[in-house]
Parts: C-alpha cells; sequence; structure tokens
C-alpha cells in the first residue's frame, strides 16, 4: 500500500495556514492554530486516529475574533485528508466512533461520500446552545463552523450527538474530538475485501 500522506498550503486575505498529515500515523501532532483549546482539542482528534499531523496557522486575524481562523483551519484539515485519500480505492468508507466523558457521550458518524454535509445535536431533542458556557474564547457555535468546514473540505457525511450534554464546554466537545478521530480512524482503515476498489457502486468517490 502507497503511503497516504500530504501537504497542503491555503492563504486567503485572513489566513496563511499549513499542514501535512499521514493518515496511517501513530497519533503525533504538532499543533499551533493560535487557539488553545482548539490546538488541545486536534491533538486529542489526532492521537486517538493514530494521525500523524501537522499544523500550522503562520498568518491569522485573531485581533478582530477567532471565527475566520477557526474555520479555516477546519476547511484545511479536510482537504489534507481528502489528499491524502486520493480515489480513496479500498476504504472502509463508513465509520462510528463513541468518546464518553463522566455522563456526556460524544458520538460521530460519518460517511466519506464526496458530498460535504454536518449535522450536530446536542441532547436526545436539542438544547439551546447558550446554555453551555462559552471558554477560552471558544463556543458550541464555533465548534459547529469547525466541523461543518472540516465536512466540506473532506467531502464527507459527519452526523455528531452529544448525549447528556454538560454545562462545561470543554467536556462536550472533547468527547465529540475524540469521536471524531475514532469514527475516522474507522472510515479510512483498508478494507482487504475491496482489494482497491473505490467502495461506491458507481465507482467514484468525487
Amino acid at each position: 500500500m502507497n503511503e497516504r500522506k500530504a501537504e497542503i498550503e491555503r492563504k486567503s486575505n485572513e489566513t496563511e495556514i499549513a499542514a501535512s498529515l499521514n493518515i496511517d500515523g501513530t497519533g503525533k501532532t504538532k499543533i499551533k492554530t493560535h487557539i488553545g483549546i482548539l490546538d488541545h482539542m486536534l491533538e486529542l482528534f489526532a492521537f486517538h486516529g493514530h494521525f500523524d499531523l501537522i499544523l500550522d496557522v503562520q498568518k491569522a486575524d485573531l485581533q478582530i475574533d477567532i471565527h475566520h481562523t477557526n474555520e479555516d483551519v477546519g476547511i484545511v484539515l479536510g482537504k489534507v485528508f481528502k489528499n491524502a485519500l486520493e480515489e480513496k480505492q479500498g476504504i472502509r468508507r463508513f465509520g462510528v466512533g463513541f468518546a464518553p466523558m463522566e455522563s456526556t457521550l460524544g458520538r460521530t458518524v460519518i460517511d466519506i461520500s464526496g458530498r460535504g454535509y454536518f449535522k450536530l445535536q446536542v441532547g436526545q431533542h436539542g438544547i439551546v446552545w447558550p446554555t453551555i458556557l462559552e471558554q477560552e474564547n471558544y463556543s458550541m457555535k464555533h465548534l459547529d463552523h469547525f466541523l461543518e468546514s472540516f465536512a466540506h473540505g473532506l467531502g464527507a457525511t459527519i452526523n455528531v450527538m452529544i448525549e447528556n450534554p454538560d454545562e462545561d464546554l470543554h467536556t462536550n466537545i472533547e468527547t465529540v474530538f475524540k469521536s471524531l478521530g475514532l469514527a475516522l480512524d474507522q472510515a479510512t482503515q483498508i478494507d482487504p475485501r475491496r482489494k482497491g476498489k473505490i467502495p461506491s457502486t458507481k465507482g467514484i468517490i468525487d
């Protein structure tokens, strides 16, 4: 099997970001987004997904707010995974991950389908996000924007649910990033039964 690695640089008027990825790694990371809580969450994501990941935000407009940087990191992360997967030959394509933290449970279901779509559900019947406190200049809205950008950059359908959400933001999003790493690890694994074939009846995944 060829090494599934990729490097990418993305420059806009707001940000300049470089990323390097080895899907078949050991979970080593070097991450600097200048958003402390996001750095920590991406380290957890890569560790539990066994991805070697370097992310370096070389320019950011954080003096305004974190919106553009947070969103653009999601875009770059999705694209570097998409590039490393190339034509997606032999991958399992679907993945599911569960990560508990005390009473809170994060569940992520992913389909690397070529169709970018993201849905976040908080609680069985949904709850109002402002009841979850903003922490370290980060919020549920930032999480939603980040994962939506990631899903579209990768070209994947991603459904995330947080069961028994906590008022503590850190607890909630930690279960999300861990479960995302587990689900993506499963979805990107090679299925020996596919024998290098693309896992779609269409014969292509864009």
